[in-house]
């Protein structure tokens, strides 16, 4: 690379493999071989990066991309090369790395750094390897400068309603018939720029306390989506059990928006997931008792992935049971995941909670399932998440 003398910056970002499937050496000689490839092919292709004098460079087993900076620009330089870093990374994902390696990618995480032209490094040598080790020392992900951009993120997200809505069918396993009884809704992001996924969008949200404006903002995409709803369907909606304690939780939003789509509360069911622990059941069930008072119902989603399943059942009386993919892969072939849907199967039936079987991706699973009673089911055997409800 040459850098010319009005460049008094040059940025490094850094990028490095994780996950056990880079200590398979097969994997890791695909792995450089596709970055190789990837970063000649970007450097042609400088407006994917929105940058000029994009270069790379090769050190050992470490990851490289070496940019000269522009004296003059808006915003810090650290602002920019994680923006550009963020970008490199969505591309290498997108274009090079599912088709290639499926399930098992390793994390491509970024670091970023910045060298400063000084009297004390005068050799583009000298330039290189600063800001080399400032990427590796100094540039760490989950900084300050992260964090601001990925706030300003979730602002737009909110402001201009960038989620968008998927439904996947949940489907009746009773009276012999295999049709939709109703749909989850699930968020889906524009991208993956700043965050993997809805969870990691979340997670980040409550971070910021901004977690009951992203849940309504979900919600309402949920239903403004849910044209094609029959009338004797459910729509299953995520809500997070730490917006409960949020006074605007109650306030009749959600109704207003469902008569204006022609739905009414009968449709909806809440599914409030068992990832997030409820700390006050008291108050907990005074909310949802002005819920069910008009109509909604209610659901412990995640049953059997976390330390509370039992207690939310007795506390909260659900009338849904979503018992956690983790016990139903396999379930056929796994004695103590068997049992253990039994059991579910059995209080459910005393307490008069319908079950609904998530993350079937086998026939096996399915046909395991009915047979022990489950009454409801849901994967990618019977339908995935779609944009629209058929």
């Amino acid at each position: 690379m040459t850098l010319t003398r009005e460049t008094n910056q040059m940025g490094i970002i850094y990028f490095a493999w994780q996950g056990k499937a880079i200590e398979q050496e097969d994997v890791k000689v695909k792995l450089d071989a596709k970055w190789r490839r990837f970063a000649e092919q970007v450097m042609t292709e400088q407006d994917s990066v929105s940058t000029t004098g994009l270069s790379k460079l090769w050190l050992r087993d470490d990851l490289f991309v070496c940019l000269s900076l522009p004296p003059t620009r808006c915003g810090s330089p650290e602002e920019e090369l994680l923006t550009i870093g963020s970008r490199l990374k969505l591309d290498w994902e997108e274009r090079f790395m599912a088709a290639e390696f499926g399930g098992a990618i390793p994390e491509l995480k970024l670091h970023a750094g910045v060298s400063f032209l000084n009297g004390g490094i005068v050799s583009e040598e000298e330039r290189l390897y600063d800001g080399i080790k400032r990427a590796i020392i100094h540039g760490q992900p989950t900084g300050a400068t992260e964090r601001s951009l990925k706030r300003r993120a979730l602002e737009q997200i909110l402001m201009e309603r960038l989620i968008h809505p998927v439904y996947q069918p949940i489907i009746s396993l009773q009276c012999g018939t295999e049709a939709a009884y109703g749909y989850e809704a699930l968020s889906r992001l524009p991208d993956k720029r700043w965050f993997d996924g809805p969870l990691q969008l979340f997670d980040f949200a409550s971070e910021e306390g901004l977690t009951y404006s992203l849940d309504l903002l979900a919600r309402e995409r949920a239903i403004e989506g849910s044209a094609g709803l029959t009338a004797g369907q459910k729509l299953f909606i995520n809500i997070t059990a730490k917006i409960m304690n949020d006074p605007s939780f109650t306030t009749g939003r959600t109704m207003l928006l469902l008569e204006k789509y022609g739905l009414s509360p009968h449709h909806v069911v809440f599914e409030i997931t068992e990832r997030s622990s409820i700390e006050d059941f008291g108050a907990a069930k005074k909310i949802l008792q002005h819920y069910r008072t008009q109509g909604y119902q209610i659901a412990i989603d995640d049953a059997g992935a976390g330390y509370s399943s039992l207690q939310s059942i007795v506390e909260l009386e659900p009338d849904y049971i979503k018992i956690d993919r983790s016990l139903i892969h396999g379930i056929h072939q796994d004695g103590m995941k068997a049992h253990l849907v039994q059991t579910f199967t059995e209080l459910a039936a005393k307490m008069g909670i319908s079950l609904v079987a998530e993350g079937i991706e086998e026939e096996s699973e399915l046909q395991y399932i009915k047979s022990i009673g489950v009454h409801y089911a849901q994967g990618y055997l019977l339908g995935r998440p779609q944009p629209s409800i058929a």
